[in-house]
């Protein structure tokens, strides 16, 4: 997909300048923090696979969801945009900061969290872990797409600050049942899988294990394995 590879921009895009000054409004750049040289930080933005995700919402005990702010921002994509699942302190914010009420911010259930979820893996987004407070805890989750959110288009499109994301998984794919019926290559958000010559190819290096091919694949020629 063309709108997946670095140096694709869109009319209504980030520029490199705001991306690199990290300082914009919009979107998940204010909780990311300046650090200094050569001291080591645990990455805040952890892309999580369906299941993984539905396991931090088992560690929260009150959810919200409101609209993405950088899909509402940029609109480069039809995706739906009520994605973004606070939890406990994050959702208690959410619904009660006017910060966050033109995103129309509401309480839901761990039920429908999960039907969220559900929604935006349906529609091809990757699910981060936003706000990381340990290895089984994080304060929300948002579904998010190259073309619109600040942190995949810097990372996908622009070519900055690979650092920013961190997975525990990758996709092995088993050739031998591959029919390249393309499918996963239409699904993956960072650019990853590729038909050249009617075959797909595989950058294992581009793949963060989100597992939208893993669910797609009409052979089940994918699976999802530990880094």
């Amino acid at each position: 997909m063309a709108h997946r590879r670095q140096g694709y921009r869109f009319k209504n895009d980030w520029t490199e300048e705001k991306l690199r000054k990290g300082r914009e409004s919009e979107g998940d750049w204010k909780i990311t923090k300046p650090i200094p040289v050569n001291i080591k930080i645990d990455v805040e933005h952890r892309v999580l696979n369906l299941e993984k995700a539905k396991e931090y919402l088992d560690k929260a005990h009150s959810f919200s969801v409101l609209n993405c702010g950088c899909r509402t921002a940029r609109g480069n994509c039809d995706a739906p945009r009520d994605v973004c699942i606070g939890m406990d302190k994050a959702a208690e914010k959410a619904v009660s900061d006017d910060a966050y009420k033109d995103l129309n911010p509401r309480r839901i259930t761990r039920e429908e969290a999960v039907q969220v979820l559900a929604r935006s893996h349906e529609a091809g987004l990757v699910h981060m872990a936003l706000d990381v407070l340990g290895e089984d805890r994080v304060n929300a989750i948002c579904s998010c797409c190259s073309c619109c959110c600040a942190i995949l288009s810097s990372v996908v499109r622009f070519g900055l600050f690979p650092q920013l994301l961190k997975s525990d998984t990758t996709s092995v794919t088993d050739m031998s049942l591959c029919t390249n019926c393309g499918v996963c290559v239409e699904r993956c958000q960072f650019g990853a899988r590729e038909m050249i010559d009617d075959s797909l190819t595989i950058n294992d290096e581009l793949c963060m294990g989100c597992g939208l091919c893993v669910t797609k694949c009409p052979t089940t020629a994918i699976k999802l394995a530990a880094k």
